[in-house]
């Protein structure tokens, strides 16, 4: 790690060197089709953005990183030009660079307490830099996935292919050992795939990456359901150790009136159905949706985002996203935000559905609501939301999506005796991931619930290093 390098002697210059901004396509542009919306660095605007490091004594940004990336390492690379040798330095910890570039929430982890910002108020744009890194090695055959030990003769399970089981998955096959990754869907890639948009995330990125794993031997096993194809039992009688990383994929709803009616989706049934089996493509690709004209989309996060930004390049006349609390509490990303604004995405703050309506077909057609007001704080530091008596509304909607999060997939926990689990996530015994049963490792969101991609990252690799040390020397 680059920490402790010498204080260089520019640093005044270092102090007033702009943060470079990075291009993207036109709101109007965009919203038409499923094209990415940010263009990414130039060469020479990334190396000068590196220049902005302060090449601190201790780099607290390393230590926001879940997965201990060498941020100074790859930035005084890329400042140089040698861009070769900040992919290297990236890849000692992330096999992912090009996917957290883009989706990694940057602004509340390592850029957070970049000690540049806290000077001049504008962070090192960590992200940036790590996603023109991957992808000038993409462009330029630059990517070779790092070198694996010799085999050890130990074979692994990874169950599920999201950013836990790929990052565990990378891990241990840097290690030497024979890891077989089992995916229910008919590709690999778990919620980068399914869950996240092309325009925030393209699938020819996520493929690439993924396609890195397989040179370094790691077997993709797709269409098998473990707890359906195979049980847990079987793997653990075949493999030497396993992991689960099956993620968030059982939808949460409300529980109001009318949820049953037509045209109400889930966010992750609606985004399945666009992002991983094309139905923004029909009838090339045989998967319909409803591409509503007047689209409700309730809840505050980045799945709500995505999903009226969705809605929206579908080709609905208007989407309104419906949020109980108010833009400062948003838990999604500023950026995305930001994006669904500019986009033409109706925020309608401070309320809250209770009820939805729906004609003779059985299909809806309104959405009932009542304004909110901001209470208390609670544990958790945000103000809750308290109905306004007398403010019911009605909104009209010939589609809803409902974004308000999701739990731990229960298909794993419910079919594996002995398996612990407490409200439906499986209960690690620490931070290792180890869990109830002997040579079984959980990580990622069907332990912590619906979270980041680099928390669940930052997880795969904690298992891996545990599953690592049992592997090599038998103690649980």
């Amino acid at each position: 790690m680059s920490s402790g390098t010498a204080i260089p002697k520019d640093l005044k210059q270092r102090y007033k060197t702009p943060r470079q901004e990075m291009p993207c396509r036109s709101a109007e542009e965009r919203r038409c089709g499923f094209g990415e919306v940010a263009r990414g660095l130039a060469g020479d605007n990334a190396k000068l953005e590196a220049y902005r490091c302060l090449y601190c004594k201790e780099p607290t940004c390393v230590g926001g990183c879940p997965v201990g990336i060498d941020i100074p390492g790859f930035l005084h690379a890329a400042e140089s030009g040698d861009f070769a040798g900040a992919l290297r330095a990236l890849r000692q910890t992330n096999l992912l660079p090009a996917i957290c570039g883009r989706v990694c929430p940057q602004e509340d982890q390592c850029e957070k307490v970049c000690k540049a910002g806290s000077k001049t108020g504008k962070p090192v744009a960590i992200g940036r830099v790590e996603r023109f890194v991957a992808d000038w090695a993409r462009e330029h055959g630059a990517d070779e996935p790092p070198p694996c030990a010799p085999p050890t003769g130990k074979r692994v399970a990874i169950v599920g292919s999201g950013p836990a089981g790929l990052t565990c998955a990378a891990d241990l096959a840097r290690q030497g050992h024979k890891v077989t990754i089992f995916e229910a869907l008919h590709k690999p890639g778990g919620v980068l795939l399914y869950g996240i948009p092309e325009f925030r995330l393209p699938k020819a990125i996520v493929a690439h990456e993924i396609h890195g794993l397989e040179k370094m031997g790691v077997e993709i096993v797709c269409n098998f359901v473990i707890g359906l194809t195979k049980s847990m039992e079987d793997l653990r009688r075949e493999f030497d150790a396993i992991f689960l990383g099956t993620g968030a994929g059982l939808p949460y709803f409300m529980d109001i009136p009318g949820e049953n009616l037509g045209g109400i989706y889930s966010a992750n049934e609606y985004l399945t159905r666009v992002n991983l089996m094309g139905a923004y493509d029909f009838p090339k690709n045989d998967t319909p949706v409803v591409r509503g004209r007047r689209v409700v989309v309730v809840g505050g996060g980045n799945v709500a985002m995505d999903s009226a930004r969705t809605a929206l390049r579908l080709g609905a006349q208007e989407v309104r996203l419906v949020y109980r609390r108010s833009r400062e509490e948003m838990p999604a990303r500023a950026e995305e935000v930001e994006h669904a604004i500019e986009e033409g995405i109706n925020f309608t703050l401070l309320t809250n559905p209770i009820r939805y309506i729906g004609d003779d077909r059985g299909r809806v057609t309104e959405v009932e609501c009542i304004k909110m007001e901001l209470g208390p704080a609670g544990p958790d530091g945000r103000r809750s939301p308290v109905p306004i008596a007398g403010s019911e509304h009605r909104l009209p909607a010939d589609t809803v999506v409902v974004a308000i999060g999701n739990g731990p997939n229960p298909l794993v926990p419910r079919t594996t005796p002995g398996l612990e689990t407490k409200k439906g996530k499986v209960q690690a015994r620490d931070a290792s991931g180890k869990t109830s049963l002997k040579g079984v490792w959980a990580g990622g969101d069907i332990v912590l619930g619906a979270a980041t991609v680099i928390l669940a990252m930052g997880a795969g690799r904690a298992a891996a290093q545990s599953m690592d040390e049992y592997l090599k020397t038998g103690a649980w």
